[in-house]
């Protein structure tokens, strides 16, 4: 089996795919989220997961590679260490000279999130066509993709969570609020109005940010979304096709592919 994680800001994404003579199968059989915490230690991660499998009824000898995604420099390490201890293996980082089947045109291609890189292979993969990525993340990012799979650049606004908690910081009478899809747009107390704010005026955001993007790149490019805040807010959205919640573990297993000798 490959384990393929995700390494986010807040969460961290695991999946489990099948082999196949060396080659994976599409689909994971099972996915987990966990906490990000950037002080945890190897022995730490690796008991987490090793207790995942456990509830899953899997053996960690039937792990046969490790695939890494990750945007927190400081858990690149304990994760290395993790592999090699209760694995047996070294785990592949996405980083420079693995190869993606992706022609990165960003002026400076280091800069670039390994989140993006591998969301981007998984939607061409998907579409075999231009696309727009967004991904309620700590951040919302939008990726486009070229009809011919190269990535063209992108954007990042501050995600949904970020800019609630911002307006319950920096004002001293507004509460933090949840947030979810409010029955009305007109609120009609102090939480309800902040509630519809925040959800209605992401979405402005979102089809703002994603017509400006279709005009400048021409065509139809089908528009994905993915994070852990997409399916509450696809929904509201006319612009978003498809919700793929698990499309960075999906990008990893195609790279993985990509890369394995198998």
């Amino acid at each position: 089996m490959l384990l393929a994680v995700d390494i986010g800001n807040t969460q961290i994404a695991l999946g489990l795919f099948k082999m196949d003579q060396g080659k994976t199968v599409k689909g994971n059989v099972f996915s987990w989220r966990m906490k990000t915490d950037r002080d945890s230690t190897a022995d730490e991660y690796g008991i987490k997961i090793l207790d995942l499998f456990h509830y899953a009824s899997v053996e960690s000898a039937a792990v046969k590679g490790l695939i890494i995604a990750s945007v927190v420099p400081p858990l690149d390490r304990p994760f290395h260490d993790m592999a090699k201890k209760y694995f047996k293996r070294d785990a592949l980082f996405i980083e420079p000279g693995v190869k993606t089947g992706i022609n990165i045109l960003y002026h400076s291609p280091s800069e670039l999130g390994a989140d993006r890189i591998v969301n981007a292979v998984a939607a061409y993969d998907m579409v075999k066509g231009a696309a727009i990525v967004v991904d309620f993340g700590t951040a919302t990012t939008f990726d486009c993709i070229t009809q011919k799979g190269e990535y063209l650049g992108g954007m990042i606004a501050p995600g949904i969570l970020m800019s609630s908690e911002a307006l319950a910081e920096k004002t001293a009478k507004l509460p933090r609020v949840d947030v979810h899809a409010p029955k009305s747009v007109i609120g009609k107390s102090t939480v309800e109005s902040m509630r519809a704010g925040i959800f209605y005026g992401y979405i402005g955001l979102v089809e703002e940010i994603v017509r400006q993007l279709k005009k400048e790149m021409g065509g139809t490019p089908k528009v994905l979304a993915t994070g852990g805040l997409a399916s509450l807010m696809a929904p509201s959205t006319k612009c978003i096709k498809k919700v793929m919640p698990d499309m960075t573990l999906e990008g990893l297993r195609l790279i993985w592919d990509m890369n394995s000798n198998g």
